[in-house]
């Protein structure tokens, strides 16, 4: 016996139909179709499975396509997120943090994140790399510190 679900729903100026056919105990066949106002077509799709698959696959498709719109709808706060610091950078960033300010770590640490378009995160644990003190701007790191965050003490810093 061959029994269908048919739905719809329009979003924007596409208007999407889908329609559920099971055409044996065995197959279920999902239709996708996917049309402008105009009747272009801008989606289209079939997927055969078995019947007792069905609500699994359902659950399935639930969640890959709301994890895949949720990455493409994060926006990238931080344009250089992920890229390499260069020696010219860490040069920058260390004249920054060193320069007179009157400023708290976490605040100066932010407005570094925000020139630089990196996260704080990145910038704070970029500063012991480049011999400064990520908890007080302004110092440099000193040979315990160093030490212990595996950075470069200030007054190693530049040497080879």
């Amino acid at each position: 016996m061959t029994s269908t679900y048919n739905n719809e729903i329009k979003l924007g100026e596409v208007t999407y139909r889908l329609s559920a056919t099971t055409d044996s105990e065995e197959s279920l066949t999902l239709d996708l179709l996917g049309s402008l106002d105009s009747g272009e077509v801008i989606a289209d799709g079939r997927l055969r499975l078995p019947v007792e698959g069905g609500a699994t696959i359902g659950k399935l498709l639930s969640r890959v396509l709301g994890a895949h719109t949720r990455l493409r709808s994060r926006p990238n706060r931080h344009a250089n997120a992920n890229q390499p610091w260069t020696e010219s950078l860490d040069a920058d960033l260390r004249t920054a943090w060193l320069a007179e300010s009157d400023d708290n770590a976490a605040k100066r640490i932010r407005t570094l994140a925000d020139d630089m378009q990196r996260s704080p995160t990145a910038i704070r644990a970029r500063l012991p790399r480049v011999g400064c003190d990520p908890d007080i701007p302004g110092r440099e790191l000193s040979e315990v510190a160093a030490a212990l965050l595996g950075g470069k003490s200030g007054t190693t810093q530049g040497k080879t």
